[in-house]
């Protein structure tokens, strides 16, 4: 089973959003980790199964003193609370300074996060939301362990510069150099293009493109709705059949396309579960 973590280069494009869509449809039994270092959102706006508020107590903040000790992938689960809808989330922590008590821990929950399938108890693949990255960006010391990085990308052209020069940042600092094709080289990293469904297979090859001639060892892997509607459905904010929006349509082909293509070598160990 697998690490799959979400983040953007600049600006908002909906990585929470799609962190959240892909769990809500995902295959197989997942943990969504908010990981982002600026702080997380789910706690402001989603509700709890109970109805309630998320606790801001459990979740990352709770797991910090917990990691200083080591950690053992099945205590994820004992930091983890339920949304609405009965997705398990392990709640991001509340401000960018909370970051600070996580120094030195990042590789310790990105292992934990890519050996939590193997768990003989409560296996389950991890989505992890990481926010926006840069280059000193402390959550990007998770995506050695993760088996896809996806980033996430509005399409007006300097979104998609953006995310052509990320991309290529990541091959450099992750495998070294460009990689001719995918799927080489573990993590496999991903675009995915927040847009309008209409003629989205022509964008999709265009931005394939220019990813190739870039060399920047990504490509799309494929297009999340742009769906205000279906946001607020997921958040709760809205009534009605979330199951029929454009968002949740579209996050189960993407979800469905990568395990067609991956979900075999996802069933064997995280190649970073021994690093």
């Amino acid at each position: 089973m697998a690490l799959i973590a979400l983040a953007a280069d600049k600006g908002s494009p909906g990585v929470t959003t799609a962190a959240v869509a892909l769990s809500a449809v995902w295959p197989r039994r997942v943990l969504l980790a908010e990981t982002d270092p600026a702080g997380g959102d789910l706690l402001y706006r989603s509700a709890a199964a109970h109805g309630g508020s998320l606790d801001p107590n459990t979740g990352m903040l709770s797991i910090a003193a917990t990691a200083r000790r080591g950690l053992v992938p099945d205590q994820l689960w004992d930091h983890t609370q339920p949304l609405s809808g009965g997705l398990d989330v392990l709640v991001g922590i509340g401000s960018a300074e909370q970051a600070a008590g996580f120094t030195g821990l990042w590789p310790t929950l990105g292992q934990s996060f890519a050996q939590l399938g193997d768990s003989p108890h409560a296996p389950a693949d991890v989505i992890a939301d990481c926010g926006r990255i840069s280059g000193d960006t402390a959550a990007v010391e998770l995506f050695p362990y993760a088996q896809l990085v996806l980033l996430v990308s509005r399409t007006t052209p300097e979104a998609l510069a953006r995310v052509r020069d990320r991309a290529t940042h990541l091959t450099q600092r992750l495998h070294g150099g460009p990689r001719g094709a995918a799927g080489i080289a573990t993590p496999l990293i991903g675009v995915v293009l927040v847009t309008d469904p209409g003629g989205s297979a022509k964008l999709v090859h265009q931005v394939n493109d220019m990813l190739v001639a870039g060399q920047t060892g990504a490509r799309v892997v494929g297009t999340l709705a742009d769906d205000p509607a279906g946001a607020d459905q997921l958040a709760g904010r809205r009534r009605g059949r979330l199951d029929k929006s454009l968002l949740i349509r579209s996050a189960r082909k993407i979800s469905a396309d990568l395990y067609q293509q991956f979900g075999a070598a996802w069933s064997t160990p995280a190649a970073g579960a021994g690093r």
